[in-house]
């Protein structure tokens, strides 16, 4: 038998180690705590460990799978609303059994066929995984571990009028207000942000480009932006185009023009083509 010790713990990705197997299974563990896998699981037939998720099955016993879901205990991800029963509504995360996210944790009634940002967790009572969408509830922002102009990873999981509600680093809350967002984004999406502001209430402004950018952007350069990218990403406008035809586009001069394309260009939003500018951002 193979001496490592490995500590399985539910709700989590590990790498444990194959103790034995056989034609068609192996078993792995340690001596005190053993998992059955088939032995498909190992297409080589010669690997020393696995990379598995830890769950229990619907019997309510432990189990491990070489499939991986969508997000492990303490993480967040997209998932598509399956349908409902008695505790709550269940939710497609990867694997199986489906994700139950009970009546009390839906932030919103959730409906069927529907996506939702949801945080996976192990319920204390029942030591059973089970999901969330009252995503404030899980992020600390009394303890941040970020500063302004840091790069983070966010995930955004809202929309208001303000802008997009983003979860920063899988840690904080933060906001990406509307205009900061200069490409289409979605609830749902994985972006690389940056730390714009830490208010005094240690509530955080989240911007898509790096600090130093507003520099570049007033209205006019927004409206331009946004005009490329409602265009499938071409406007067929260059500084050679006439002032007349700037104007009936924008409403404002070809010198105007010109400047937010220049900004444009120097914050490589957009690339200057023969025929016209290409957001590239």
């Amino acid at each position: 038998m193979h001496d490592l010790r490995a500590v399985i713990s539910i709700g989590r990705i590990q790498e444990l180690p194959i103790i034995d197997r056989t034609k068609d299974r192996l078993i792995i563990g340690d001596d005190d705590e053993q998992l059955i896998l088939h032995s498909s699981s190992d297409p080589s037939g010669h690997a020393e460990s696995l990379q598995v998720f830890v769950y229990e099955d619907r019997n309510g016993r432990k189990a491990a799978t070489t499939k991986l879901p969508k997000a492990e205990v303490g993480g967040f991800a997209y998932m598509r609303v399956l349908g409902h029963r008695g505790g709550g509504a269940i939710v497609e995360w990867g694997i199986e059994p489906h994700l139950l996210v009970p009546h009390e944790e839906q932030e919103r009634a959730l409906e069927a066929g529907r996506f939702h940002v949801v945080r996976v967790y192990l319920d204390e009572e029942t030591g059973r995984i089970q999901g969330s969408t009252r995503i404030r509830s899980f992020l600390d922002n009394d303890h941040l571990t970020v500063g302004q102009g840091d790069a983070v990873d966010l995930l955004i999981h809202g929309r208001s009028d303000l802008g997009y509600s983003v979860v920063v680093n899988g840690l904080h809350h933060g906001l990406l207000h509307a205009n900061d967002v200069f490409k289409p984004v979605s609830v749902g999406d994985r972006l690389t942000g940056y730390v714009k502001t830490v208010r005094p209430d240690n509530k955080l402004d989240i911007t898509l480009q790096p600090i130093g950018y507003r520099q570049y952007i007033d209205g006019q350069t927004t409206m331009v932006a946004q005009r490329i990218q409602a265009r499938n990403g071409f406007l067929a406008l260059t500084d050679r185009s006439s002032a007349d035809e700037i104007h009936a586009e924008f409403g404002f001069s070809k010198k105007v023009f010109k400047r937010a394309i220049g900004a444009l260009y120097k914050a490589r939003l957009v690339r200057l083509e023969e025929d016209g500018v290409r957001w590239i951002g």
